[in-house]
């Protein structure tokens, strides 16, 4: 077994990455100039729900701030507090294990709590163990990484959503049992996640009754058990998010893990470090919406039973200060905290890592960018990257960190907002 993969097996274990690891990768980018792939990224959120992020954005200056009965959570010390100390009401309207619920019937991993939660977080624990991330996922998702990106190398031209997608999909199929096609799995559950989120999130307008209810069903046709539908909408949209803008940093800035000669191993085992370190700092799932069970008081602001929480993962990251360093609470921040934590960390983690590695020897250069609009999470509709190794292949040039002359970028007015 590679250092990089005895990396991910403790990531998978629910461990953070070693601390040395990843503070020589985090050293590493401080000397990288990230202002054009940070300034990027933020268009990614501000397009995406334009009206909900610039709320976030004007209020952050204070840890926490009520406007009527919502609470906006936006400082790393009260987020965490809230999800390890405050009572929270799983099953309550608008929230993650709310729409579960209604979508569902209940009784799922989202909504649960006490034994049941417990009995539940066991089972996935061991789905997402390391013995299963070695033996059952990990070829997967490597083997269509590898396969995609040999059949791009005749034009040298790759959507990296669009590869996303299949790792996404090959990885939920396996979890699940499912036959299906991966990239058609991956697709009825991201539209099902955009239906949800347009129903419940504050700033969108609500679908037609029944388009949310008939998404996850369509969604559910795709699997063995139906009930599985939400925790396949959870874990393909984050991956569906989280690796084309991770990708996109790492190409704005041409920043990649080495893995060229003697430096390969130490390439492939700073590549966890990045992948912690990029998940950090571009939050894919930086909302929390939930309620409060119980009265409460979080950095000297009340709390009542019944309050919308609205736990801002993005700040609580520290993800929006480019100076801010890495710290064991702000890491862990954007998979939530406390006995409703995120079971995937690791996963998302060594996933991330090797969808790096597979594009590192090619130092792709992104040709066209779009923002999804219509996406649960704010991340790309297309992200069309050149592969440089191709293009030696084919006797073309390329930039490394900028879009080629010409191509469709989502280009747009600057906003204050950082």
């Amino acid at each position: 077994m590679t250092a990089g993969e005895t990396a991910a097996v403790a990531m998978v274990d629910g461990e953070t990455a070693d601390a040395a690891m990843v503070d020589c990768e985090t050293a590493a980018m401080a000397a990288v100039d990230w202002t054009r792939a940070r300034r990027l990224d933020r268009r990614v959120y501000l397009r995406s729900h334009p009206v909900l992020f610039t709320l976030l954005c004007a209020t952050r200056r204070r840890p926490v701030v009520r406007l009527g009965r919502t609470v906006l959570v936006h400082g790393t010390t009260p987020y965490l507090e809230v999800l390890t100390r405050v009572p929270l009401d799983r099953a309550a309207p608008g929230t993650t294990g709310g729409v579960v619920a209604q979508l569902t019937g209940g009784g799922q991993l989202f909504d649960q709590d006490g034994p049941d939660h417990r009995a539940a977080r066991r089972s996935t624990a061991t789905e997402l163990s390391a013995a299963a991330l070695h033996t059952r996922l990990r070829p997967l998702w490597q083997a269509a990484l590898a396969e995609l990106l040999d059949a791009a190398r005749a034009d040298g031209l790759v959507d990296l959503v669009d590869l996303a997608e299949q790792v996404a999909g090959v990885t939920a199929a396996t979890l699940t049992g499912s036959r299906a096609d991966p990239r058609a799995l991956a697709r009825a559950a991201t539209a099902a996640a955009a239906a949800a989120a347009r129903d419940h999130l504050p700033g969108l307008r609500p679908h037609r009754e029944g388009v949310t209810t008939a998404a996850v069903a369509a969604l559910g046709a795709l699997l063995p058990d139906p009930a599985d539908a939400m925790l396949v909408v959870a874990a393909v949209n984050t991956t569906r998010t989280a690796l084309p803008r991770a990708a996109a940093w790492c190409a704005d800035a041409n920043h990649w893990p080495n893995t060229e000669g003697a430096r390969g191993a130490q390439g492939a085992q700073s590549a966890h470090g990045l992948a912690v370190e990029l998940l950090r700092r571009t939050a894919p799932a930086p909302l929390l919406p939930r309620v409060a069970a119980a009265d409460a008081i979080v950095a000297g602001v009340p709390i009542r039973a019944g309050d919308r929480l609205l736990l801002v993962t993005r700040h609580a990251a520290q993800a929006h200060r480019p100076a801010a360093p890495a710290t064991a609470a702000t890491t862990q921040a954007v998979f939530g905290a406390g006995p409703h934590a995120c079971p995937g960390a690791g996963l998302a983690r060594a996933q991330l890592a090797d969808f790096l590695l597979a594009l590192a020897p090619y130092r792709p250069t992104v040709v066209r960018r779009e923002v999804d609009r219509r996406a649960a999470l704010p991340g790309y509709r297309a992200l069309v990257v050149r592969l440089r190794g191709a293009e030696v292949a084919h006797g073309q040039a390329g930039t490394a960190g900028r879009d080629e002359p010409g191509s469709r970028t989502d280009r747009g007015r600057e906003t204050p907002c950082e």
